[in-house]
């Protein structure tokens, strides 16, 4: 019987069953190539029979060891991994260009390298002369990191195979060529062959992997989704170029908790860690004005204190302006159309422009109450008091809802001395010492009590 081959557009991604000189899906020529992969296949044993060897099975009560992790005492890249580097796992980091993946990871693996780990680092889109003179600006010379510079995939493997690291970081998966696939370098084909070899070869020989990975211009890693399911752990670097934070975020994690950031402070001599991240945000917060609020988020395990503004101005245009950094745009106009309809509150005509403060992405609903507050205080040209905070989530009929942790995020905000918090109605009654808390029912009470009638 014919074996059944499998080609795949080096363009797009697409799988069929057949050649063709065009894809059907994204319409490039001459971009279909069979699927080969470097691992070989199953081997004929003495009878000449294709048949494999049995797995062992087990009962889900069989207690096994939880795999062992080395820390690198950079207590904010141990929190994101929860806990440590896991031996034998597969991690993928990725970010935008010039946000400091290469510095992370060289500081990381200089880290392991003096926690015992033999370390190789293996640079494809710089020389080694280059690698070299950024470890002497981060004052990392000393430490026992070995360095290739290398994008041929075979003779990548080989080179693991023989010196047996502990930890193999890869800079960066796109660069990486596979040269029984017909197709150029960073292509999805490319990627996806060379992620899987890497990936495997780890977990075969107990060694852990970290490969950095480019970022499309919409934010996501270049490449096909599924090295995202191949891989143990996915970390995105965030950050704005004009701000000196960077947030490590972890949206993956088999071996800890998803949605657990670390946060750092890019300096002179590389990365430094922020062990305060709510004091840092609003460290430059001034006088209360206009559209600036507090908002008390949960980010993973820890509470972070971040300032939302907003900017309310006449339109010039026909088509008003819905600018946002930092938060979700569709959320934004969910925000907006409740704040019309259910508590008359109109931006017709109006540019709204949204703002986190310090490059800090917000992604729980639990913001919602923070922003409706910042556009009525921007529109109202009121603002709100400089020692308070505020967290909730609007539904759709304008009922604030309540969300979970509310007492972590009422201790933080008196930790850092603020006095007042608002947030939505809740059974529970949370006493902190020197914190007042105002608890509304739904959206157009708040505006009213907080604002006044209008």
């Amino acid at each position: 019987m014919a074996k059944d081959k499998s080609y795949s557009c080096s363009a797009c991604g697409n799988v069929t069953r057949k050649w063709a000189g065009q894809c059907e899906s994204c319409q490039a020529w001459n971009t279909i190539h069979e699927d080969k992969a470097l691992s070989s296949g199953p081997k004929k044993n003495s009878l000449g029979s294709m048949r494999g060897s049995t797995i062992p099975l087990t009962d889900l009560a069989t207690a096994e060891a939880e795999p062992p992790r080395t820390q690198a005492g950079v207590a904010e890249l141990d929190r994101v991994l929860g806990g440590g580097l896991v031996k034998a796992s597969a991690l993928l980091v990725g970010g935008d260009p010039g946000i400091g993946k290469s510095t992370l990871l060289l500081q990381a693996a200089a880290r392991f390298a003096r926690n015992g780990l033999k370390v190789i680092y293996i640079s494809g889109e710089e020389s080694r002369a280059q690698v070299q003179m950024r470890a002497r600006r981060l004052g990392l010379t000393e430490s026992p990191v070995q360095l290739a510079s290398e994008t041929n995939l075979r003779d990548i493997l080989t080179t693991l195979d023989a010196n047996k690291p502990d930890l193999a970081i890869i800079d960066s998966i796109q660069t990486m060529w596979a040269d029984n696939v017909d197709s150029a370098p960073g292509s999805v084909s490319q990627v996806r062959s060379s992620a899987h070899e890497l990936t495997t070869f780890a977990k075969r020989n107990g060694m852990s992997v970290i490969m950095v990975g480019h970022v499309t211009k919409e934010g996501a890693i270049a490449g096909p989704r599924v090295v995202e399911h191949m891989v143990d752990t996915v970390l995105y670097f965030e950050g704005e170029r004009g701000h000196q934070f960077r947030i490590l975020r972890a949206v993956k994690n088999r071996f800890g908790p998803a949605d657990e950031i670390g946060v750092f402070e890019m300096t002179g001599k590389g990365l430094a860690e922020v062990k305060n991240p709510s004091a840092l945000f609003l460290s430059e917060r001034g006088e209360p004005a206009p559209g600036s609020v507090v908002f008390a988020g949960i980010e993973g395990t820890r509470t972070v204190l971040c300032e939302i503004q907003a900017l309310v101005a006449p339109s010039p245009h026909s088509q008003p302006r819905r600018s946002v950094v930092g938060w979700d745009g569709g959320r934004l106009a969910m925000i907006l159309a409740v704040l019309e309809s259910r508590c008359e509150v109109p931006f017709a005509g109006l540019d709204v422009y949204l703002n986190v403060a310090g490059g800090l992405r917000i992604q729980e609903p639990a913001a919602d109450l923070a922003v409706a507050a910042a556009l009525v205080s921007a529109r109202e040209d009121a603002a709100l008091p400089k020692e308070a905070v505020i967290f909730g989530e609007i539904s759709l009929s304008g009922a604030l809802r309540p969300v979970s942790q509310t007492e972590n995020r009422l201790k933080e905000a008196q930790k850092l001395g603020f006095t007042s918090a608002i947030m939505p109605q809740q059974s529970k009654k949370f006493a902190a010492a020197g914190l007042e808390t105002r608890q509304m029912p739904d959206l157009a009470g708040f505006v009213t009590k907080v604002f006044g009638e209008r």
